[in-house]
């Protein structure tokens, strides 16, 4: 909850902030995201500013998930308690119905991606981004450093000239457990991280680190990052 709550507050605060139109705005029409798993908490802020989303998934299984609750089918996961606490933070707790079909009516495709091709999309082209959200994607995709520069490079293609990258990872971690089986991430720290975006050409607005608050055997991460980053036009 930690980590949901700074992206909210980046979301509103880095745009407050920057309430005209200036390089540090986050604005648009078209974000894409690119994160790990069937998550969606991490957009209930972004719909907020965004009308028009693509989301982006690796994997069938996480597809075939947010498919079934994008059409309010049966079994699909109830995401209500991140939309309430998306509602307790923007102080619209009796809008709880409205806020989840804000987001669904963002939400306007779900793609597969595959980073061993060079448009992770393909066949489909899409058109270039204002936004792209990446949460803890390139950690476990990425087998090296090499690798993950390489990924994020196939990221970046996707998102315009002045257009914003927010980006969400982990410090130092090792390993996940999911269901019992312990998946890979690759061990990086935030200079790394920095290095790799500057290398990339995108320039650094805002970075935030969020040491662990929790212990637990389901993951070693030291810290949570957080950036947004301007791709230079």
């Amino acid at each position: 909850m930690n980590e949901f709550c700074l992206l909210h507050r980046i979301y509103n605060e880095h745009n407050t902030r920057f309430s005209n139109i200036s390089a540090g705005q986050i604005a648009g029409k078209f974000l894409i995201d690119i994160s790990i798993g069937s998550l969606i908490h991490h957009l209930y802020s972004a719909c907020n500013v965004f009308k028009n989303m693509v989301v982006l998934k690796v994997r069938d299984t996480c597809i075939m998930e947010l498919s079934r609750w994008l059409r309010d089918l049966t079994g699909a996961y109830d995401w209500e308690h991140t939309s309430a606490a998306v509602a307790e933070l923007e102080g619209t707790k009796d809008q709880l119905q409205r806020k989840e079909m804000q987001l669904k009516s963002s939400i306007k495709q779900i793609l597969k991606c595959d980073f061993e091709q060079e448009n992770i999309t393909s066949p489909v082209a899409l058109p270039l981004a204002d936004c792209i959200v990446s949460a803890w994607m390139l950690d476990v995709i990425s087998k090296n450093e090499d690798e993950y520069m390489r990924n994020l490079e196939k990221m970046i293609k996707l998102l315009r000239p002045g257009g914003k990258l927010l980006l969400l990872g982990s410090l130092d971690a090792t390993y996940y457990v999911v269901g019992g089986e312990r998946f890979h991430c690759l061990k990086c720290d935030e200079d790394f991280v920095k290095n790799a975006l500057g290398k990339l050409g995108l320039v650094i607005d805002y970075c935030a680190v969020q040491s662990r608050g929790n212990v637990s055997d389901l993951t070693d991460y030291r810290a949570a990052i957080f950036i947004v980053a301007c791709k230079e036009e």
